[in-house]
C-alpha cells in the first residue's frame, strides 16, 4: 500500500476512534446525570446544573436545556480553540448527551438510598465521561470549553476550573435543593474533577526510543510512513569497540510502542532499543506548546516528534 493510502488510512482509524471515544464519554455523561444526580436532587456541575434548576423550577427538560444554553459558548470556543475540528466534536457529543440524557428520563430511579454511593458514583461516570471527551479534542460544552481557554492560556488544570465553575452553580442550587444536597454535590464535584484529571494524564504519558542500528534509512522509512512520527538522528560511538553507529530518537505514545517495536524488528533485528517514559512532551503531535511559553529544548520541525537544529 502506498504510503499516501496508509496516511490516509490512519488519520480515518483516528477519527473513528476519537468519535468513538466521544460517544462513550457523554454517554457516560448522560448515565451519571439522568441516573445518578437528577433522581436524588444532586446538582451536577456547569451548565448542566443550571439546566437541572430550570427542570426543577419550571420543569423544563434538562437534555434539551443543556443544549440550548451551550450554543453560544459552543461558537466562542469554536473561534478560539480548535476551529472545525473542534466545533464539530463538541457539538456532536453535546447532541449526544442531551438525547441521552431525556432518552433515559423514562427509566430513571434511585439506584441506591445511600448519598454517599450515588454522590461517588456519579462523581466517577461523571469525570471519566468528561475526560474522555477531552482527551478526543473535543468538549462537553458549558464550562468545558472555559476550563479548555484556560489551560490553553494559563496552563491551569481542566478539572480545577470545572471546580470552580460549580461553585458558582452550587450557590444557586443551595436555595433550591437545601445544603444537605449542595454538600452531596460538591463531593460529587471533587470526584469528578480528580477523575478528569487522571483521565487526561493518562493520556499524556509517552515513550521515548534510543534506537542503536546498522540500518538508519530503514527504520526511519518505517517510523515515517507506518508510525507518523518524526526521528532525530544522532551520531553514537561505542565505548568499547570504538565503532560509530547510528542513534535513533524518537517519541512515542503509549499505545505505538508494539507497532515501533514490529517496525525496528522488520527493518534491523540486530538493533539496540532502549524505551523508557517521558514525564511531558511538549510540542506536534502531542501537546501543543502554550502561548508565550518557551520551547524546553530544541524546536520541533517537521513530522511530530522529530528534533531539528
Amino acid at each position: 500500500m502506498p504510503s499516501r493510502n496508509r496516511a490516509r488510512v490512519r488519520r480515518v482509524l483516528r477519527t473513528l476512534a476519537a468519535y468513538t471515544m466521544i460517544t462513550i464519554g457523554a454517554l457516560l455523561v448522560a448515565v451519571a446525570v439522568r441516573i445518578f444526580l437528577v433522581p436524588n436532587n444532586v446538582i451536577a456541575g456547569g451548565l448542566t446544573g443550571a439546566a437541572q434548576l430550570l427542570n426543577s423550577l419550571i420543569g423544563t427538560p434538562v437534555g434539551a436545556v443543556v443544549l440550548a444554553l451551550n450554543v453560544p459558548l459552543l461558537i466562542v470556543g469554536w473561534r478560539r480553540l480548535g476551529g472545525f475540528v473542534f466545533g464539530v466534536r463538541t457539538l456532536y457529543a453535546l447532541v449526544i448527551m442531551a438525547l441521552a440524557i431525556d432518552g433515559l428520563a423514562p427509566y430513571a430511579r434511585p439506584v441506591t438510598a445511600d448519598p454517599l454511593l450515588y454522590s461517588l458514583y456519579g462523581g466517577v461516570l461523571d469525570g471519566l465521561g468528561l475526560g474522555l471527551i477531552l482527551r478526543s479534542r473535543g468538549t462537553a460544552g458549558g464550562t468545558d470549553i472555559i476550563a479548555r481557554l484556560a489551560e490553553a492560556h494559563t496552563g491551569v488544570q481542566p478539572g480545577r476550573v470545572l471546580l470552580i465553575c460549580d461553585v458558582v452553580i452550587f450557590g444557586a442550587g443551595l436555595f433550591v435543593y437545601g445544603p444537605e444536597k449542595v454538600l452531596y454535590a460538591l463531593l460529587v464535584a471533587f470526584v469528578s474533577s480528580r477523575t478528569v484529571d487522571f483521565t487526561l494524564a493518562a493520556e499524556r504519558g509517552a515513550r521515548q526510543a534510543l534506537i542503536i542500528t546498522t540500518r538508519p534509512e530503514a527504520i526511519t522509512r518505517g517510523l515515517l510512513h507506518d508510525l507518523g512520527r518524526g526521528v532525530t538522528v544522532l551520531e553514537g560511538v561505542g565505548g568499547y569497540t570504538g565503532t560509530t553507529r547510528a542513534v535513533l530518537l524518537c517519541v512515542i505514545s503509549r499505545a505505538e510502542v508494539g507497532a515501533l517495536k514490529a517496525v525496528v524488528a522488520a527493518a534491523d533485528p540486530g538493533a539496540f532499543m532502549v524505551i523508557g517514559e517521558a514525564g511531558e512532551v511538549i510540542g506536534e503531535g502531542f501537546r501543543p506548546l502554550r502561548p508565550g511559553q518557551q520551547p524546553p529544548g530544541p524546536s520541533a520541525d517537521g513530522p511530530a516528534g522529530e528534533v531539528t537544529g
